[in-house]
């Protein structure tokens, strides 16, 4: 390992070390008082950030996977990772429209790397629910949804935002179980059914713990769901397919002294699907699908074992990690010498396991300072990932060319191409919180990366915030932010294989289909993140209110397929040509839109709350296509209303505008005949929160006037209607605290 990576590793492991070394610095005068917070807390302040709070979960109870209350937050949509429409139903977070790959999943602010392990086909998709749903909602005390310029300081992957989910903390002996079911209205869509246990509290003067432990049974939904909407003369498209999940974390946490707080935490989660018929190109009522709809096709096993310190020191404060994570993907064999992408290989019926290994490691300090007559607080890191992939998986497919031929850097046979694939990633970076006058703080960034296989990076930022009055403030921002390749787009063993359908429609089959290889020469995709926005807070009337534009370019964006072959090779005759294709970087994509919220208290018992996200531009400067499918606008309003002291009634409702449809495949490049818009739509829901006692009752009508919206297909037959809304359901659950 370089000696960057060690040094890194040395000190998010011997913290106390580090701070010997801080400590006998001379030339820089620490202030006894910290005047001015550190340039993480000071970013979490930024126009692109939000927090959900446990109260929001009370006020809007999901079934399983916090994103459905993510999802609420401004400038974020659940999407798949491209316009394709594929595997519509698994939709993940997308943030401002950059696409779930860009978005950033931390636990603790330790991040989640699990659906790195799901393949990549050639559209850029992945068959995955993401990472928002490892922990359950009991169990969390917030969520930071971190938006534009501010995310840049997290490094690779987090061009989009990133997603902290905070768990609670062992600090109060107690626990909850929770119990709650959902029953939906429609007899066609899949119920759910949830438990869970927290425990948490001391076991002596120093020593604390939380326990963690939670099962949740998503059904999936008919394969007639969808039937009403499908086009004629094309397949039924698949509903939502259900999952199983089974959660347990545990922490340990020492309290050594005033100073040093270590935790030793260890987490497994089970996710188990119950496969509904979706795949990436047809729909329900192929042999392959009916085959085995309602069985379990895949399952995602997570483990992760982690040590976390945290300094509070006099001459600042620390965070340092290093957390290990194991991911095994386990699913049913797929044919890709030829077959179509995601459809089953009947004819073993054989499962195949890709194991992704991370080690991450991290540390930060934040250090008070008085440099040139001005306060401020510097914060100084270092990270370190590495991942390796083993991945028996993409090696199925052969090239079919004709004797001796050889593809540089790739052997013909399967057998013989090597199933591992492995980079590191290492990282510094430095900000600054300089309050400039008593009104404007200033704080200018850099981060510096180094990727084993696409090279370095450097990412600036610079944010600004102005208090003009007491009540209005002004904010901007504008930063660098990058997403390296990931293993499967750099990895030169990997192989798809179509016998003519994935083929470009520029380059159509010349009789023995197309291959796509990785590409290990591929540079990190990059983005210009820049917003500009104006914040009220009331002094009096408790009201506030926001808006922000946003404009993102993105650059290098890696796509596959669209451009000519890297080569043509004689498969053995005249009509045996096979073209090899590569990953490579398209040129530019421009993102603008506006963000808006407004918080007005009614009365003294009745609060009113909505945001707003307005989509300007999303485009791919070099095919014309939309780079997620997202809504033109998206309105989220809320009324909460304490009826008691012990109940709550809340009326919640989000309104969707038109969607654009892409008007051509992503993987091919094909024309989509009469592309179709989804048009706008409204969900609203009810909810009732009571207390009696130790227990927490409620019971919610989800989409209360029934809008149900159905899913008419995948990318060749659907436009934007590729996705499921559920109808009417009913939530009922009640958490006992003790």
């Amino acid at each position: 390992m370089p000696d960057l990576g060690k040094i890194i590793l040395l000190t998010a492991l011997f913290p106390g070390l580090s701070a010997n070394v801080l400590a006998q610095t001379d030339d820089i005068e620490t202030l006894d008082t910290t005047v001015v917070q550190a340039a993480s807390e000071e970013l979490k302040q930024a126009q692109g950030v939000s927090v959900i709070t446990e109260e929001d979960f009370k006020r809007r109870p999901v079934s399983n996977d916090v994103s459905e209350l993510i999802k609420t937050m401004p400038g974020i949509n659940l999407t798949g990772n491209s316009s394709t429409g594929q595997y519509g139903n698994n939709r993940q977070i997308d943030i401002r429209g950059m696409g779930p790959e860009n978005t950033l999943i931390l636990i603790d602010g330790k991040p989640v790397l699990s659906r790195n392990a799901v393949k990549m086909g050639r559209s850029g998709e992945r068959n995955t629910r993401g990472d928002s749903n490892w922990v359950p909602p009991e169990a969390i005390e917030s969520i930071e949804v971190i938006r534009g310029p501010a995310a840049a300081r997290y490094g690779s992957g987090a061009s989009g935002g990133v997603i902290n989910i905070i768990t609670k903390k062992p600090d109060v002996a107690g626990g909850s179980v929770t119990v709650q079911a959902e029953i939906p209205e429609n007899s066609l869509e899949g119920g759910n059914k949830r438990a869970d246990v927290i425990l948490s509290g001391p076991l002596s003067e120093r020593f604390s713990h939380r326990t963690i432990l939670n099962y949740n049974k998503q059904e999936g939904d008919s394969p007639e769901l969808n039937r009403d909407a499908t086009v004629e003369g094309s397949n039924t498209a698949a509903g939502a397919e259900g999952v199983e999940n089974i959660d347990f974390r545990t922490l340990l946490r020492f309290d050594q002294d005033d100073i040093n707080t270590w935790e030793l935490e260890a987490a497994y989660s089970r996710q188990g699907n119950e496969y509904a018929g979706d795949n990436a190109f047809q729909g329900v009522d192929n042999a392959q699908s009916q085959l085995y709809i309602g069985q379990e096709t895949n399952v995602m096993r997570r483990k992760t074992i982690s040590g976390t310190h945290r300094g509070d020191f006099d001459f600042g404060d620390s965070f340092s990690y290093i957390q290990f994570e194991e991911t095994d993907n386990t699913r049913l064999s797929e044919g890709l010498a030829g077959g179509t992408e995601g459809r089953f290989n009947t004819e073993t019926g054989e499962t195949v396991t890709i194991m992704l290994r991370n080690l991450t490691a991290k540390s930060e300090w934040n250090i008070p300072l008085e440099l040139f007559g001005k306060s401020q607080t510097m914060t100084v890191g270092a990270e370190f990932r590495g991942e390796r992939m083993d991945d028996p998986s993409s090696l199925q497919a052969g090239i079919n060319v004709a004797d001796g031929v050889v593809i540089d850097g790739t052997d013909i046979a399967a057998e013989d191409r090597d199933p591992h694939s492995s980079a590191e990633l290492y990282g510094v970076y430095v900000e600054d919180n300089i309050m400039l006058t008593e009104d404007v703080m200033l704080t200018p960034g850099v981060r510096f990366d180094h990727h084993s296989e696409a090279g370095s990076n450097v990412s600036p930022s610079l944010n600004m915030s102005w208090q003009s009055t007491s009540e209005v403030s002004f904010q901007a921002g504008i930063s660098r932010a990058f997403k390296a390749p990931n293993l499967y787009q750099t990895n030169p063993n990997y192989v798809y294989t179509t016998r003519g359908n994935g083929c470009p429609v520029d380059y159509p089959s010349q009789g023995s289909g197309c291959s796509i290889l990785g590409n290990p020469d591929l540079e990190h995709e990059t983005s210009i993140n820049k917003e500009i926005g104006v914040n009220y807070v009331g002094t009096d009337n408790g009201i506030s209110a926001g808006l922000t534009y946003f404009h993102n370019d993105y650059k290098n964006k890696i796509v596959t397929g669209n451009t000519a072959p890297i080569y043509v090779l004689d498969g053995g005759n005249a009509d045996t040509y096979v073209q090899i294709f590569q990953w490579y970087n398209t040129p530019e994509a421009v993102i603008e839109g506006l963000e808006g919220s407004l918080l007005i208290p009614i009365t003294d018992d009745i609060e009113w709350s909505t945001n707003a996200t307005v989509m300007l531009e999303s485009e791919d400067k070099e095919t014309g296509q939309p780079l997620s499918i997202v809504p033109d606008y998206t309105i989220n309003t809320q009324v909460a209303w304490s009826v008691t002291e012990d109940w709550e009634l809340v009326a919640s409702a989000q309104h969707y505008g038109e969607t654009e449809s892409p008007t051509a495949s992503t993987t091919s490049g094909a024309v989509i005949e009469n592309p179709e818009p989804r048009e706008a739509y409204t969900i609203v829901n009810l909810n009732s929160v009571y207390s009696y006692k130790n227990i927490d009752f409620t019971f919610t009508v989800k989409n209360l006037f029934d809008k149900t919206i159905l899913r008419e297909g995948t990318q060749t037959n659907a436009g934007a209607n590729t996705y499921n809304e559920p109808g009417r359901n009913f939530l009922v659950s009640a958490t006992y605290h003790f």
